[in-house]
């Protein structure tokens, strides 16, 4: 699959729960809501597009043309991985919202230090909206988000609110979308190219550097406390290890529905197989996976073509999916995969 391809299947994650009433000091605030309109211009992409050099910008999302006027200093960023991208432009978020969760400043190693000041941290599926408008933002973020329509109503009357693209319900967002439509947010575009351009060429260099790679096909599966279950296209972790080479298990996305991954029974582990097994645990422990004797009759582990991560570090970064993660899983994982696929 070619990188133009691979870019088009979005990160899909668990849905979102509708955001609950407002609370009355709220009601106040809608003045300062965002200039969004019921059109999106026909000059911005649905994709997350901005009008080129300095404010106002306009970012096009689901919900409307969205405009910032000038440059935001209190960022209030609640996508998964948002706070990390503007990190990464060279912003500072007053409040964040920790996905995974990592504790501490709500982001992963990878982020570690580029805080100058921990900021407040916010809830994920339903985000204390109080919390928010204390923290009196300028901009709002939620890129990678539901998409839902009454939680963007509600964060667009404390300020601002930059939501999903056009087709980007359900966090189905890739990490180049999302550092365009904040790095247009933020009135920095052309830092928002350079970073994006900067990761292509490092995943490029990684597929020139292991061809093996290419037309392998991967299983990226991960088991929790009620089962096993494989990622299929439009998932973060498949597009990362397409653009690698890599093509995704043929059965599971033969059975791909509009979930990011699709159900595996213990009956039926085989459907685990392919050149290389990739495995993550979810709130158990890895040798939960390792040492299950199911697991290792799978015709891949038998023959030692499997990873089950021990490193917590590694599989928040696949799950991250942000411009900042996927170039530390690059430098950790390569060399993992490349061990496999040579043996």
């Amino acid at each position: 699959m070619n990188a133009s391809a691979s870019r088009a299947r979005r990160s899909r994650r668990t849905p979102l729960l509708a955001a609950g009433a407002v609370a009355a000091l709220l009601v106040g605030l809608s003045a300062c809501g965002s200039s969004d309109g019921s059109d999106s211009s026909a000059s911005s992409s649905a994709s997350g597009g901005a009008s080129a050099g300095a404010f106002p910008a306009k970012v096009a999302t689901k919900f409307g043309e969205v405009t910032v006027d000038k440059q935001p200093q209190r960022i209030v960023a609640l996508g998964w991985g948002d706070a990390e991208t503007v990190l990464a432009l060279g912003g500072q978020p007053v409040g964040a919202s920790d996905w995974l969760p990592f504790g501490g400043e709500g982001v992963g190693p990878w982020a570690k230090g580029m805080y100058d000041k921990k900021p407040e941290l916010i809830g994920t599926m339903e985000p204390e909206f109080e919390k928010i408008a204390s923290l009196q933002p300028d901009l709002i973020l939620d890129t990678k988000s539901s998409g839902d329509q009454t939680r963007y109503d509600t964060l667009k009357k404390i300020a601002p609110t930059v939501g999903v693209p056009k087709g980007g319900d359900q966090y189905k967002l890739s990490w180049e979308q999302q550092t365009t439509m904040i790095a247009a947010a933020m009135g920095v575009p052309e830092k928002g190219e350079k970073l994006i351009a900067e990761t292509e060429k490092k995943f490029e260099a990684a597929a020139e550097a292991h061809p093996e790679f290419k037309g392998r096909t991967i299983t990226l599966g991960s088991r929790t406390s009620e089962g096993f279950g494989v990622y299929v296209g439009g998932t973060g972790r498949v597009d990362f290890v397409e653009r690698l080479g890599f093509e995704n298990n043929p059965e599971a996305e033969a059975k791909a529905g509009e979930s990011f991954s699709v159900p595996v029974s213990k009956e039926n582990l085989d459907m685990l197989d392919a050149d290389l097994t990739v495995m993550a645990p979810i709130g158990i422990p890895a040798t939960d996976i390792s040492g299950d004797p199911l697991y290792k009759a799978v015709p891949s582990v038998k023959a030692g073509n499997d990873l089950v991560f021990d490193d917590k570090d590694i599989s928040q970064a696949f799950a991250t999916d942000s411009v900042l993660s996927v170039s530390y899983a690059l430098e950790k994982v390569v060399p993992l995969f490349a061990e496999k696929v040579a043996k």
